[in-house]
């Protein structure tokens, strides 16, 4: 009964956005671009040649992803035995509140 009840609720909604009335698509073309030339057509494969030598191959980005991570790992390593806070801001903290 419950599933039923929420489907309904689903598709009530649905069912009444399908009824909406659409603008005319036609009608937002200008005469102006109804009347243009179809754009020329380009040969893509010099275009498809100049992005295929752009930028690092795929092994040097691996090399340089794997150089951060180390970097990024030995880092933590460093920083997971350190304090972030001073011995009198830890003093503090550790008091408790009082309202002056």
């Amino acid at each position: 009964m419950r599933l039923s009840f929420i489907t309904a609720l689903i598709a009530a909604p649905l069912m009444l956005a399908a009824c909406a009335q659409f603008p005319e698509l036609d009608a937002a073309v200008s005469e102006r671009a109804k009347a243009a030339d179809y754009p020329a057509l380009i040969n893509v494969a010099p275009i498809l040649a100049r992005t295929q030598d752009d930028g690092p191959g795929p092994v040097v980005m691996q090399s340089n992803i794997e150089a951060r991570v180390s970097a990024l790992r030995n880092r933590a390593a460093r920083l997971k035995g350190t304090s972030v806070i001073d011995s009198p801001a830890r003093t503090r903290l550790s008091d408790a509140p009082s309202i002056d």
